[in-house]
């Protein structure tokens, strides 16, 4: 079940819609940004020609993760928004087919994830000073019990919650840049 509402994904036919590089891209980009696109625009996000793109958008707008937003006026083009701020991906520990379809869309997010800390690595030092400074990669180990590590999770999203790109896009300091911040934190085996 799908409950876009809250921004959750559980079931499995709707993950493995969104398991596709192109189509995690444009739902983050959507949701993160609140734009309304049509998928020319989106075409230039995602490296696809507009036709492909447009066979995305109309994928995931069946999935319910993005639907058609008013025209700029003429009526002429047709615009895609995201349906939620952020998306949690939670398959069902009861249904082994949700949870291949959740491991098969974690793969592919830690994959996109990985590439970005590598091209990372690779330019950092054109970067400035100041932002090869300000950059982290880092790993803690921590002796928790889950509910403090909720309450952790919690404090770590209400810290970021006001520099997020949404929020922030039209009243953002001059200098400020899209970060990725990657938060990952669960038991060790």
């Amino acid at each position: 079940m799908t409950e876009l509402s809250q921004g959750r994904v559980s079931d499995a036919r709707t993950m493995r819609a969104l398991a596709h590089p192109a189509r995690i891209e444009i739902v983050e980009h959507l949701s993160a940004s609140g734009a309304a696109v049509t998928a020319t625009e989106c075409a230039g996000l995602v490296g696809l020609s507009p036709s492909a793109t447009s066979y995305h958008l109309r994928e995931l707008a069946k999935y319910g993760l993005v639907e058609q937003a008013p025209g700029r006026g003429d009526g002429r083009e047709r615009l895609w928004r995201s349906t939620s701020t952020s998306l949690w991906i939670e398959g069902d520990v009861e249904q082994p087919e949700a949870m291949a379809a959740e491991r098969a869309l974690i793969e592919l997010y830690l994959a996109r994830d990985f590439n970005r800390l590598r091209e990372w690595a690779d330019r950092q030092s054109g970067e400035s000073k100041q932002w090869r400074d300000a950059a982290a990669l880092m790993g803690q180990h921590l002796l928790i019990t889950a509910e403090e590590l909720t309450e952790l999770t919690q404090q770590v999203r209400a810290l970021m919650a006001p520099y997020r790109t949404r929020e922030r896009q039209r009243s953002a300091p001059e200098g400020a840049r899209e970060v990725v911040v990657q938060y990952a934190a669960f038991p060790k085996a």
